[in-house]
């Protein structure tokens, strides 16, 4: 309040809006905003964002934020800034207080703790977590390879986390810097001339490509008659989800079915080509685009992806291509010859920034030619050694607020520094070839789905199933075949690993994907323990009912626990307490496998009492 009456108090800066502030207002000032903010910069002061002409105002407003961060010494600067370029003026403007009623009526008491007590605290709870840092993560489709902690140091670095996403372009040329570099470095490695690095998740980018397809085709006035999206049965689930959240509404108009357009897969785990042809013919100039992701789900390439495109092409349609398995293929296949009009690179995938338990996340889209001018956001482009914003002529508009996720561009360009061009090669080659291994041997226990596709060379990843005498053998134990799998992905954790993706894509599969970060030995240790679990389940089909047997807790009861979830705990005088593992995941991962089979016998004992 005592900065707004200061500020006030000269010649041409009111406040704007008559209400009460609480940490950021608005000033009318009585010049142009952006000259005022030049020469700030100059003397090294960001004194707020030129908002000039938003909600319609057509005024010179300029809007200042404060925060803990801002000292006395701060405000003093900014006050003797004003006064160095307005006069001052005898009354100040009029400032509202907050209303009483509006304000709580008393403290909340937040329990204090020492720096000490929280880092013992949440080292105890990271100890628990599985890790890839620890060992092979093999959650299928995730791609959870190690996360470099030079990404870290290089993320963490003070002049990237001080610097303000609305700084004037001429103190953030090394922030503008590297965003023009991960734009060249993502066109190189997709093959595909345009980048926008806005958006902030996978299913983000899916987003975007969609609208891209629709900006694309209301330009050709085609949006209302381009009503059908193409979706592979062997598609991400998120595909279908943001086909519908674009707007492809699926329903019956005049007896013939529009929207989602689902194409099922042949025998080998690839598309129907047959099928997939005769729904082109059936929809041709309705066709908006197709979404394929490649290496499907299934960890299967699909190898007529070029002729697909082609058809889509002909018929003036777009394709998507799924970048979520660009761990595969990076460096090495150039999606420009296949045809593809739109991609996303998961950086929390393929790039290794942490995926953070569930996230943050962050994209990055490629475009063809004919998409340029509509991607959201602004590119950045390089003028002799300056970097400039610019934004695309028919941008769809934002995504996000400013560039994604500013850090994770950091880390992923600092991986794709220490990697090099052929190290970027090298990762995808590893990761297929890792795959291939485990593939290998691990077929020789369990068959692979889908079950015509053995011949079919995989991937980054796999799915294994049990055979029908395995599934029969569990349900008389009491694990009926629906359970089975997921239960599976429970006695993983007995080992001391994290479970595979369990049913998903297939029903009764379990997928496996190793990335390129471990060794062969791991890789050998890994095989051991599947081969252990399938002996297990077949000697001792009945341990499946008290699955996990060693974490702090017995398995879930997920039905009670979405029907009454327990949102909040009232911290009182001590945290939480932590419930130890009845045995350490790293311990488990250095024991013998006899032992650990004697242990899960006698805790199944136990619990099944």
């Amino acid at each position: 309040y005592r900065l707004v009456q200061d500020l006030t108090s000269f010649e041409g800066v009111d406040l704007l809006f008559d209400g009460p502030i609480f940490n950021e207002f608005t000033l009318k000032l009585d010049r142009d905003v952006d000259t005022l903010i030049q020469l700030a910069t100059e003397e090294e002061l960001h004194i707020g964002v030129n908002i000039s002409g938003r909600c319609g105002i057509e005024e010179n407003l300029l809007k200042i934020s404060l925060s803990d961060k801002q000292s006395n010494y701060d405000i003093q600067c900014l006050l003797n800034f004003f006064k160095s370029q307005f006069k001052p003026k005898s009354i100040s403007g009029t400032i509202h207080q907050i209303p009483q009623d509006l304000k709580r009526k008393e403290t909340y008491k937040i329990k204090s703790f020492s720096v000490e007590e929280v880092y013992e605290y949440y080292t105890k709870l990271g100890n628990q977590n599985l890790s890839p840092d620890d060992g092979l993560y093999p959650l299928g489709s995730c791609t959870m390879k190690y996360n470099p902690e030079l990404n870290e140091w290089a993320a963490g670095l003070k002049e990237f986390q001080e610097t303000h996403p609305q700084a004037p372009e001429s103190d953030v040329q090394g922030n503008l810097e590297i965003l023009y570099e991960i734009q060249e470095l993502f066109k190189d490695i997709t093959g595909l001339p345009g980048v926008t690095t806005q958006p902030v998740a996978g299913a983000q980018g899916e987003l975007v490509g969609l609208k891209l397809f629709q900006a694309y085709h209301r330009s050709r006035g085609e949006q209302e008659t381009r009503n059908i999206i193409l979706i592979p049965r062997s598609a991400h689930g998120t595909n279908p989800a943001t086909a519908t959240m674009a707007g492809y509404e699926t329903k019956i108009v005049n007896g013939q079915k529009i929207g989602i357009i689902t194409i099922e897969a042949a025998p080998c785990g690839q598309i129907d080509f047959e099928k997939f042809e005769s729904l082109v013919h059936l929809y041709q100039k309705q066709i908006s685009g197709i979404m394929v992701t490649n290496p499907n789900t299934a960890g299967i390439f699909e190898a007529r992806f070029e002729d697909m495109s082609k058809l889509i092409h002909e018929v003036g349609g777009l394709v998507y291509m799924d970048g979520a398995n660009m761990n595969a293929i990076a460096g090495i296949v150039d999606l420009h010859k296949l045809g593809v009009d739109a991609v996303h690179n998961n950086l929390h995938k393929t790039w290794s920034i942490p995926h953070g338990g569930g996230g943050p996340g962050d994209a990055i889209v490629a475009v063809s030619e004919k998409l340029i001018d509509f991607l959201p956001g602004h590119q950045v482009v390089k003028n002799h050694n300056e970097f400039k914003l610019v934004k695309p002529k028919y941008t769809i508009g934002s995504f996000h607020r400013h560039h994604g996720n500013f850090a994770h561009k950091v880390r992923a360009y600092t991986y794709l520094l220490a990697l090099g061009s052929d190290g970027v090669v090298k990762m995808s080659s590893a990761a297929v070839l890792s795959a291939r291994y485990l593939h290998h041997k691990l077929s020789k226990y369990y068959p692979t789905l889908p079950k015509q596709a053995d011949d079919v060379p995989r991937m980054h990843e796999f799915i294994i199933t049990l055979s029908d005498e395995t599934f029969e053998r569990l349900a008389k134990a009491g694990t009926p075949k629906a359970q089975a799998i997921a239960r599976i992905g429970k006695l993983f954790l007995d080992f001391g690993f994290h479970a595979p993706t369990v049913a998903f894509p297939e029903v009764f599969g379990l997928m496996i994907e190793p990335t390129e970060s471990f060794t062969k030995s791991e890789l050998d240790s890994f095989c051991q323990v599947v081969e252990t679990i399938f002996h297990l389940i077949n000697e001792h089909p009945q341990i499946l009912r008290t699955v996990p047997h060693f974490t702090p807790i017995d398995r879930v009861n997920e039905v009670l626990a979405n029907k009454d979830p327990i949102l909040f705990e009232d911290i009182q005088d001590k945290l939480a307490p932590i419930l130890e593992d009845r045995i350490p995941a790293a311990k488990l991962r250095n024991m013998k496998q006899q032992e650990i089979i004697d242990l899960i016998l006698h805790a199944h004992e136990q619990q099944d009492q």
